[in-house]
């Protein structure tokens, strides 16, 4: 993926992918002070378990705490495996191992997964614990990587293993990045006692570099608004062409081309709302193959768009020609009536949430770096 990088210093910026200016820079006024409580906390913890999204595992780090973080014992939890390529996890996983760094891939939001990642942290607090009475793990990362599904759900499994006194409290989701203002402390064990403290994800003030930028836009770490949906859908495409991916999805278009497609009785809403974490309800029967049958005609539309292309994707120029090309195969795709004023604006926010959702299949934005050295 080397052409991708050059293509995102020298080819996408250029190409209105940096419209907006520069590097994407993201900090609200609410992060600084977390920063510094943070830092604070920090030469007090006895572990810290550091989230990141599997689908970035060295762009979701957070840059500016690394260096204390390596001081610390420290686990990295990779959340939203079930988004990840397990393929190019496993990877991941021996790159950590040989960088002798404590690595485990979760989803949050299993209990069986989350019990794994405590029985890691248990092991590595026993020698720890025969010293100190009292153990506290911080949990730090960038916004929306998953920080507070993870304390919910270990707070569900505390209640059955640990005799706790006090009265639990749940960490508040937030349905966008940064949304969790308070550092607020768990009580999740007794005897020996120990504390989660819940951490609001902090981004660093500047990203340098553009490409990082982007991925953790596309994985929604920053928000949508900062970036821009359309710029995000643009950098998301390029990486699918320059990697080929579309081409993979010919089976999609046979099953187009033979016909097996889903033929509603009645008139079916746009229903990718309904894909959202925060709603409770899932799709019925007619949303979830009306969903199918929207991913079949966009990984269709996608397909043939790069099948028949001509161009070199390598070529900022015959590039940028081919995403605009997608752009107008996807609103047809995506049922997004012509005449729609914010049509190019339509088509990013459905296109981002089917993949943000896992619909487009699973996905790792990073490459595996050839060096041992770990962030």
């Amino acid at each position: 993926m080397g052409g991708l990088k050059h293509l995102v210093k020298k080819g996408l910026g250029e190409m209105g992918f940096n419209a907006g200016g520069g590097a994407i820079n993201w900090f609200p006024g609410h992060m600084a002070a977390a920063t510094r409580a943070i830092r604070d906390r920090l030469k007090v913890a006895d572990l810290v378990i550091e989230v990141r999204d599997s689908r970035i595992p060295l762009s979701s780090a957070n840059l500016d705490l690394q260096s204390q973080l390596k001081s610390k014992r420290r686990l990295i939890a990779l959340n939203k495996k079930d988004l990840a390529n397990p393929n190019i996890m496993q990877k991941w996983i021996r790159y950590f191992e040989t960088s002798q760094q404590d690595c485990i891939p979760i989803n949050a939001h299993s209990k069986s997964s989350v019990q794994k990642l405590l029985d890691l942290v248990e092991l590595k607090l026993r020698e720890v614990i025969l010293r100190e009475p009292t153990l506290l793990v911080m949990v730090v990362g960038v916004p929306n990587v998953g920080k507070s599904a993870l304390i919910n759900s270990i707070h569900q499994i505390a209640t059955s293993r640990f005799p706790v006194q006090e009265k639990k409290k749940r960490a508040t989701v937030g349905p966008l990045p940064g949304v969790t203002q308070d550092i607020a402390g768990y009580k999740i064990a007794h005897q020996p006692s120990i504390y989660v403290l819940d951490t609001p994800g902090v981004l660093v003030p500047s990203i340098p570099d553009i490409e990082t930028g982007l991925k953790l836009a596309l994985s929604g770490s920053v928000k949508d608004s900062v970036v821009g949906e359309e710029r995000i859908a643009q950098y998301f495409l390029a990486v699918l062409n320059t990697r080929g991916t579309p081409l993979h999805w010919k089976h999609w278009s046979n099953r187009r081309a033979e016909g097996i497609r889903y033929d509603p009785v009645e008139k079916v809403e746009h229903s990718l709302k309904d894909l959202r974490p925060r709603r409770r309800k899932p799709p019925n029967m007619s949303g979830v193959m009306y969903i199918e049958d929207l991913v079949a005609e966009v990984q269709h539309s996608l397909y043939l768009t790069l099948s028949e292309f001509n161009g070199n994707v390598e070529d900022e120029n015959d590039l940028e020609g081919l995403i605009e090309q997608q752009f107008e195969a996807l609103q047809k795709a995506l049922k997004i009536p012509h005449k729609a004023s914010e049509a190019r604006l339509m088509v990013s926010k459905k296109f981002l949430t089917l993949f943000r959702t896992g619909k487009l299949g699973p996905f790792i934005l990073d490459d595996v770096p050839e060096t041992s050295s770990v962030s």
